[in-house]
């Protein structure tokens, strides 16, 4: 039998009504952020399924902007996030879609426009209890849950990448709880997701950004 805690069973502490239409869109948007490393220029938010039929009702629109702008899930200002993120100068727009069958009901797409003009894509699910599960990052299938401190690598698939990204982590006594890496074809492009315990330092990150085969890093703290 799975064991649970109360939060498991209860939720989170939460600016209502709902802990997988609220907190858990709350942690989407905050999710979103801190991939994208700041507060995106503007952002298209696609939602599918329970989210596209009842955002406006259960005000998963406001807590996807609160998170996005970079609010916890007690935070009582995530009822004037339209306001808050116009004159943050965030331009946002939500689109009720169909993404497929293969989606969890409580899904949300983030196509971000960062400042300096790039473009990041997210896509995530509230899967109940205020936790989430981001399933794509720019196209690439992934899995991260966010209960870990979490370290995110886009690197070129050559051999001895990974060795090499791991050792560093090695040398800065940094366990690594699990680790998956996604790639959609050979020899491109793959994206690693390493949960560790403990937080990944500075210093390491800056190691192994410089590597010639790795094209970007993200640290990411547990929400």
């Amino acid at each position: 039998m799975s064991e649970y805690s109360c939060f498991d069973i209860i939720g989170p502490v939460m600016v209502g009504p709902s802990s997988s239409h609220t907190a858990g869109a709350v942690r989407l948007g905050r999710f979103a952020r801190a991939i994208a490393k700041e507060l995106p220029k503007s952002v298209e938010i696609y939602l599918h399924g329970s989210f596209a039929q009842t955002y406006k009702g259960h005000g998963t629109d406001l807590a996807l902007l609160g998170g996005l702008l970079g609010m916890e899930t007690d935070d009582v200002q995530i009822r004037d996030s339209y306001r808050l993120a116009e004159e943050a100068g965030l331009e946002y727009r939500f689109i009720a879609t169909d993404l497929g069958d293969g989606y969890h009901a409580n899904t949300a797409r983030f196509v971000m426009i960062l400042t300096d003009g790039s473009k990041k894509e997210i896509t995530g699910c509230s899967v109940g209890g205020g936790k989430v599960l981001i399933t794509e990052l720019d196209g690439f299938p992934v899995e991260i849950e966010g209960i870990y401190p979490t370290l995110i690598d886009t690197h070129l698939d050559q051999p001895g990448v990974i060795h090499k990204i791991t050792g560093v982590l090695v040398d800065y006594h940094v366990n690594i709880a699990a680790m998956k890496v996604f790639r959609q074809e050979k020899n491109t492009v793959a994206y690693m997701v390493i949960e560790t315990d403990q937080e990944v330092p500075e210093d390491a990150l800056k190691e192994i950004i410089v590597m010639r085969q790795v094209l970007d890093i993200k640290f990411i703290k547990p929400f």
